[in-house]
């Protein structure tokens, strides 16, 4: 088993790219497909609070949270954010990538892999 473990959809262009570039530099990596193998809601809330918050977990950006009706749009507690990215796991950032350390980050680009990973 690898110590970094790749969390996303794995028909994801940006999940594609970070796996692309985690071959080409022979980082080792476990790919977990969140659709398949929903990430446990105690692992969710540790994300977001190493991120920074929900915010900077789900991706306000996308076009399911576009899509999801106002009256969504506003959880405020943990139990109302885990609810709905139960219910719409396209919603959390692509990829979260977990070190051997248990911290994450997400999203991707060459300059902040080759800082984290090289």
């Amino acid at each position: 088993m690898s110590t970094l473990v790749l969390y996303g959809l794995k028909k994801c262009s940006t999940c594609i790219k970070a796996m692309q570039w985690l071959d080409e530099h022979k980082v080792g990596y476990d790919f977990v497909d969140y659709r398949e193998s929903p990430v446990d809601p105690n692992v969710l809330r540790d994300w977001a609070e190493q991120l920074g918050g929900w915010e900077k977990l789900v991706n306000r950006a996308s076009m399911t949270w576009r899509n999801l009706p106002q009256a969504r749009k506003n959880p405020g507690t943990d139990a109302q954010w885990l609810a709905l990215i139960a219910e719409y796991p396209a919603l959390v950032r692509r990829p979260v990538a977990v070190d051997a350390q248990g911290e994450a980050g997400v999203g991707f680009s060459d300059k902040k892999y080759t800082e984290r990973f090289r």
